[in-house]
């Protein structure tokens, strides 16, 4: 059973997301919030598998309580998804940097929001291909902040892995380029993950930009 926390300041929205989540037999929403602060809190009372969280809200906002939550170690299981009303705007990098698992748009079909919390859910990143090239085109276009040293724990299999996770790519694609399994894939993954000590995809993702492993015209 997947274990849902919805936090958005508007109930309408939130029965909305609460009513097709309890309609799955393999969801559960757990609690609700109305701010950040009681995000948190209701993260730390329930140990949910995912949060969905609104960026815009009251007291505290989306993207703190990401970060504290992401900050947590009780809560290192929970993953955040940060729901915003556009593809893009300005709070979703900082939402990555914070800790986020993905996002999601508010006016997502049905059908796509119920894969996507499966698979926040599964500990993969909300970060499509086409995602991703938007993401990197809008906010990564400024040099790196920091350089390829900060890559030097990782072995070259592990970093090829981490740049097709950059693009976008999943296990298998990746898997595939490398010549590899998909295990061996997602194990290099995992290394490079713990080694950058990266909570998920995402940040690895925000990581190969910033570091210059990957710049945008290698997703042209």
């Amino acid at each position: 059973m997947i274990r849902v926390l919805l936090v958005d300041d508007q109930p309408l929205i939130r029965s909305g997301f609460r009513a097709l989540l309890d309609a799955e037999d393999d969801i559960e929403v757990v609690a609700e919030a109305g701010d950040g602060a009681q995000a948190v809190a209701l993260a730390r009372d329930h140990l949910p598998d995912v949060v969905l969280i609104d960026v815009r809200m009251p007291v505290v906002d989306g993207i703190e309580a990401t970060r504290r939550i992401a900050a947590d170690p009780v809560l290192d299981g929970v993953h955040v998804v940060v729901l915003t009303n556009y593809g893009l705007d300005e709070y979703v990098l900082n939402a990555l940097r914070a800790g986020a698992a993905g996002f999601l748009v508010k006016d997502i079909l049905p059908e796509d929001f119920l894969h996507a919390i499966r698979v926040a859910a599964r500990g993969d990143a909300l970060l499509a291909p086409a995602i991703t090239r938007r993401l990197i085109d809008r906010y990564v276009t400024q040099p790196p902040h920091a350089d390829l040293a900060a890559l030097t724990v990782l072995t070259s299999r592990e970093r090829e892995a981490v740049a097709m996770v950059a693009q976008g790519q999943p296990n298998d694609e990746i898997a595939n380029r490398m010549g590899i399994s998909p295990v061996t894939a997602k194990t290099h993954i995992n290394r490079a993950m713990t080694k950058l000590r990266a909570r998920d995809r995402a940040q690895l993702v925000v990581i190969a930009y910033e570091s210059g492993l990957v710049v945008p015209r290698d997703v042209g």
